[in-house]
């Protein structure tokens, strides 16, 4: 008597869709908490803008002080993330310096708004600056990085912003409150969208452990 058997079935990778890469556990661990927080600092740079394209006459102690919050809030979530797990070692110091030199700038926004026009828009200009030099340099140097397209694009955006507000000169308050509140909303919401991608990679893709 013979037995016939069905062919053998090879078992299935655990990563089953060629297009989502395959996540460490600390890269995992990243897209799972930082589309959060993207979507906090996004959702603060939106509701900003807006506060600040709707009251363009504000005083310059007003706008000062609404910049300020922005870049200490900025800088708090880079030294969290400064000190996240997931961080590779050679990416804590920019991190750290790169939040500790925002927090500084929005402290200082805080003092007097920077005492003129062109101070203000010097520290918030070095604010997205030094943001935008970070994501971009986390975003090339860090190899199979959760939504990195996106990761890059933010960075240069953001550097671009901040270039913008440094070295164009700007002849009122309410000028620079238009600029700023327009780039703010913009950068908002590429943040909100690039959380977003992340929240969708991490749900897709298998973590390898």
């Amino acid at each position: 008597m013979t037995s016939t058997s069905g062919p053998r079935t090879t078992p299935q990778p655990d990563h089953p869709r060629p297009d989502v890469p395959l996540l460490g556990p600390g890269l995992g661990a990243l897209a799972d908490a930082a589309w959060q927080v993207l979507v906090a600092a996004g959702v603060v740079s939106v509701v900003l803008g807006i506060v600040v394209l709707v009251w363009p006459h504000a005083t310059l102690a007003v706008i000062g002080i609404l910049f300020g919050i922005f870049l200490v809030i900025n800088g708090i979530f880079q030294l969290a993330g400064a000190f996240g797990s997931h961080v590779p070692g050679s990416m804590r110091a920019l991190h750290f310096v790169s939040g500790a030199l925002s927090l500084l700038l929005g402290l200082i926004c805080f003092r007097g708004a920077a005492e003129s026009i062109l101070l203000l828009a010097l520290w918030i200009g070095f604010g997205w600056l030094l943001q935008g030099v970070m994501l971009t340099a986390v975003a090339l140097s860090t190899e199979g990085l959760p939504a990195r397209g996106w990761q890059l694009f933010l960075g240069v955006v953001t550097a671009l912003a901040g270039i913008v507000l440094i070295v164009s000169p700007f002849s009122s308050l309410t000028v620079l409150a238009v600029v700023a509140g327009i780039m703010l909303v913009v950068l908002g919401l590429t943040e909100i969208v690039h959380a977003f991608q992340l929240r969708n990679l991490a749900k897709s893709a298998p973590v390898h452990r």
